[in-house]
């Protein structure tokens, strides 16, 4: 029987079995073990994770709408005489956008001033009657000093003639009074013939021509005109609830616009609703935009850059640096010179580093390009 020797730098695990095999398997079993041992032990890029607040920011949908708008309607029955403006004119408050005219209110008015005259009439004379009868009361007091001049039921009646003549004078003043105020009312009617815009802004629609029938809004009357005020918009965006915390009034935001590709405008977060939609569960917030160019017109649709707030840091590592196979995602970490796969879950992304959950340190390195390749327990070395 033929007794063999192990060769100097045999592994251990190999010794037992050395002294009852040929030397040729021996020689292959140790060849196998030192390729197998010079395969796992690799050089890669390593790059540690980093700690830091995210920066990322969603893209919200919202719309432009005027900061005020109205239908413009006759403020009194007429016709439509004149119309000084058509649609895309740029008006300032108080501007006359047309002129109406109302012949029954202007003969109702001439009507009521001609009473005037012959009230004021018979207010003077029941002043005159007034004053004769406080002159004959007078007089009868007077004589009446002396006893038997004058009977003591004639000053009764004189008396009370002249309660009588001052409540007529006064009655008489009154109505003069009011019929003044009537012409006053109906001549402030007339004020109402000239439609003029309660605010300043944009015509956007004209529906007034010259001879059209006109009248206030539930009296039958269509609208005249439609007016937007452009200069400064409303920018609604509808924020998910989960990022209501980022609210903030006063925040500045950016947001872009399909027409002018390229460019960002600015808006200021002023109105919140403080309610959440329950079918879209969204919370409209209102956005105060400045627009004196006139570059953005209500209606457009724009998208909003909103920031996401999160209480404390969050790890980031390249998007490279995480590997997703059917059994798990996961992260290589070098520790001790050796690799070990350290599940996550993916966050966002913030520029070109992704945030990463999981058990991770600020520091640890881990392999810049994670590939299933490297096992656990790899001896793996900086590049």
């Amino acid at each position: 029987m033929v007794a063999y020797v192990s060769a100097p730098g045999t592994p251990n695990w190999l010794r037992p079995m050395a002294a009852a095999l040929p030397p040729m398997i021996l020689l292959a079993l140790l060849c196998v073990g030192v390729l197998r041992t010079h395969a796992q032990e690799i050089s890669a890029d390593l790059i540690a994770v980093e700690q830091r607040a995210p920066g990322r920011k969603n893209m919200l949908p919202g719309e432009l709408r005027a900061f005020q708008q109205v239908d413009v309607y006759a403020r009194t029955n007429g016709f439509v005489q004149e119309v000084m403006v058509d649609r895309g004119s740029v008006v300032q408050a108080g501007q006359i956008l047309a002129r109406m005219s109302a012949p029954d209110l202007i003969a109702r008015r001439l009507e009521a001033e001609a009473r005037i005259p012959a009230a004021e009439a018979q207010r003077a004379e029941a002043e005159a009657r007034l004053a004769a009868a406080q002159s004959t009361f007078s007089r009868l007091q007077e004589a009446a000093k002396t006893p038997g001049v004058v009977a003591e039921n004639d000053v009764i009646l004189a008396g009370k003639a002249v309660d009588s003549t001052r409540a007529q004078s006064e009655a008489m003043a009154k109505a003069v009074d009011a019929m003044r105020a009537s012409v006053e009312a109906i001549r402030a009617l007339e004020e109402f013939l000239l439609v003029k815009a309660p605010f300043a802004g944009v015509v956007t629609e004209r529906m007034a021509h010259p001879g059209a029938l006109a009248g206030p809004e539930g009296a039958g009357g269509a609208p005249l005109f439609h007016l937007r005020e452009t200069h400064r918009l409303r920018l609604v965006a509808a924020v998910p609830e989960a990022m209501l915390r980022s609210v903030r009034t006063g925040a500045k935001l950016s947001f872009t616009v399909a027409s002018h590709p390229g460019q960002h405008f600015t808006g200021t977060v002023a109105r919140p609703a403080y309610a959440v939609d329950p079918q879209t569960r969204t919370m409209p917030v209102e956005l105060d935009v400045a627009n004196a160019s006139r570059q953005l017109a209500p209606g457009m649709y724009a998208e909003v850059e909103w920031p996401v707030a999160r209480d404390g840091n969050s790890l980031f590592v390249p998007p490279s640096a995480v590997k997703s196979t059917t059994q798990s995602t996961f992260v290589v970490r070098v520790a001790n010179g050796k690799a070990e796969w350290v599940p996550v879950k993916r966050g966002a992304l913030d520029g070109d580093m992704l945030e990463v959950m999981g058990n991770l340190s600020p520091g640890d390195m881990v392999l810049k390009r994670a590939t299933d390749e490297v096992r656990p327990g790899t001896p793996v070395k900086a590049r």
